[in-house]
């Protein structure tokens, strides 16, 4: 069985600044981490390795230094890794990133994947279109917002799944190949071994150009495939509201409870009617 799994170089959100003047994202000097929805979808991908044996590949598109990102997940014990980089990508937004034609050339290479694993969403662009954009364009079933895989059948094909929806849960079931994308906190992501870290740090990884990935209508590419215009940044203005205290002298943790309760019902009244009704509905 062969995976791949899909990650980002994304630059620490915590350290992210926007300029003043030109409301523009300021990355110089911030660092630069790996997805960390990502990691779940990493794990997930192990995890099924170590169960059903597969050769798992990671995949990702950015400049020469987000070789660093694969080489932490060859560390963490992922097989192969691919990184994209070439100036005609300079510019993709999701619509041009999901423009998967480096799945196929890695399905040419060494068989095609089973599964496709990406994280939710990207912490720098939260639009959770990749993994299904991937999805549609390569024709594969997807399943978004996984929380666990609760079954594999190799020889059927199939794969069992719990999603996390508005209002509930949903156990669904569907046939190989797929891509799903994964939840935070599905798993809990392993720590790399020391053979896995000193294997990452001596191999090869495969970097490709537009042409080693088989790409060969470049206007899908870059800025001339991408049609999403960013028309402003901005950083949210600072809360003006202070917390609040609740206290109840010698009160029980029920009575704390009852009085937060009633202070937030106080500053929110719909929210009350709005959990009554949900609870009447029964979801």
């Amino acid at each position: 069985m062969h995976i791949v799994v899909c990650i980002k170089q994304v630059p620490d959100s915590a350290q992210i600044r926007v300029h003043p003047v030109t409301n523009t994202i300021m990355r110089q000097g911030v660092p630069t981490i790996v997805n960390p929805y990502d990691l779940f979808a990493l794990e997930a991908a192990l995890r099924l390795r170590d169960q059903f044996g597969a050769t798992v590949t990671v995949l990702t598109m950015g400049p020469p230094m987000a070789e660093d990102t694969l080489r932490k997940a060859l560390g963490f014990g992922a097989d192969r890794g691919v990184l994209l980089t070439d100036r005609a990508f300079a510019g993709s937004d999701t619509l041009a990133t999901s423009y998967s034609q480096a799945i196929l050339r890695i399905g040419a290479l060494w068989g095609a994947p089973e599964i496709v694993f990406t994280g939710k969403q990207t912490i720098d662009g939260d639009t959770a279109q990749v993994g299904p954009g991937i999805a549609r364009r390569l024709g594969l079933n997807q399943v978004t917002y996984v929380a666990a895989i609760t079954d594999l059948d190799t020889v059927a094909g199939t794969i069992a799944l719990t999603r996390r929806a508005e209002g509930g849960v949903q156990e669904l079931a569907t046939r190989l190949p797929v891509l799903v994308t994964m939840l935070e906190g599905s798993n809990d992501v392993r720590r790399g071994s020391l053979p896995d870290v000193l294997r990452a740090a001596r191999a090869e990884i495969q970097v490709w150009s537009a042409a080693d990935a088989g790409i060969a209508d470049m206007t899908k590419t870059g800025l001339r495939g991408s049609p999403t215009v960013v028309k402003r940044v901005f950083a949210p203005p600072a809360r003006a509201e202070k917390a609040e205290r609740v206290e109840v002298p010698g009160g029980s943790p029920n009575e704390l409870a009852e009085a937060l309760i009633g202070r937030i019902y106080a500053h929110k009244p719909a929210l009350e009617a709005d959990l009554l009704r949900t609870a009447a509905i029964g979801y």
